[in-house]
């Protein structure tokens, strides 16, 4: 009987394979790496941003970091709670100097309402969110829970307690520049009005002696629950304007504001 496993040859492994003559034996492509970006990195990045080298980058790291990223061992003063605290006052100081020179002209009640709107914290998040700066924000794992919530909430504070590490690292020059590079358009276009209209009409008859505006419901539409008012406001000698608003308040305003644009008051 014959030995069929004579002829049973063992199949090749990719092993006993030789290369094509001239050619190295290809080694297998190695496991890509996640690309992760460093906290030094990001760091760089930022300070090109702000527009300041720190001498000391510490002061930086600890302007974005969270209260829930530090470990339990070390203080809440290695958050950046106190930058925050001195930033603030910092930024009060640098936009009320360039509010004086700014508006020679305002008295301390304008002034005191345009400070306000510059110091206010949904400017600074607004400072903060041109510059990037959530980029660098260091949560912790009860930080990291809340997600972008929590992320928006501190940028304001992050944006404070950055002014207070630019002011410790370079001094109130440095300081100031920042702030004025951030700030100066948003001083010269409030987002807000600085005075209610009614208060402004008031304030310019007075000036000409005229008496007090008078207010009158011209008309109501609408249904009840969604009430649709025009509203004139007449004063001796001009013709009446009018504003329509959802409420008579917002459409004495609305007259209020038409009549001021009319006559031209400033």
């Amino acid at each position: 009987m014959m030995d069929e496993s004579a002829d049973i040859k063992p199949v090749p492994t990719s092993e006993d394979v030789a290369a094509p003559s001239g050619t190295e034996p290809v080694a297998p492509a190695p496991k890509k790496k996640r690309a992760r970006t460093s906290t030094k990195a990001i760091m760089a990045a930022i300070e090109q941003r702000l527009g300041h080298t720190f001498a000391d980058i510490s002061l930086l790291t600890t302007a974005f970091t969270h209260v829930s990223a530090l470990k339990s061992s070390r203080g809440r003063c290695d958050s950046y709670q106190r930058l925050e605290f001195l930033g603030d006052h910092v930024l009060g100081l640098v936009v009320s100097d360039m509010l004086y020179r700014a508006f020679p002209k305002a008295d301390e009640g304008e002034l005191s309402k345009r400070l306000a709107d510059l110091v206010r914290k949904e400017t600074c998040i607004d400072v903060a969110k041109s510059l990037d700066l959530q980029e660098g924000v260091k949560l912790g794992a009860v930080g990291a829970g809340a997600g972008a919530r929590l992320r928006r909430s501190v940028l304001g504070d992050i944006c404070e307690a950055v002014i207070g590490a630019v002011y410790l690292d370079g001094g109130y020059a440095a300081a100031s520049a920042f702030v004025e590079r951030n700030w100066v358009e948003r001083m010269r276009k409030p987002v807000r009005p600085l005075r209610d209209p009614k208060t402004v009409l008031q304030e310019w008859a007075q000036g000409k002696g005229l008496p007090t505006p008078v207010y009158r419901e011209v008309e109501r539409t609408g249904p009840h629950h969604d009430p649709r008012f025009r509203v004139a406001v007449e004063l001796p000698g001009l013709e009446s304007s009018e504003g329509i608003g959802g409420s008579k308040r917002a459409a004495e305003k609305a007259a209020a504001s038409a009549m001021i644009a009319r006559e031209g008051v400033k």
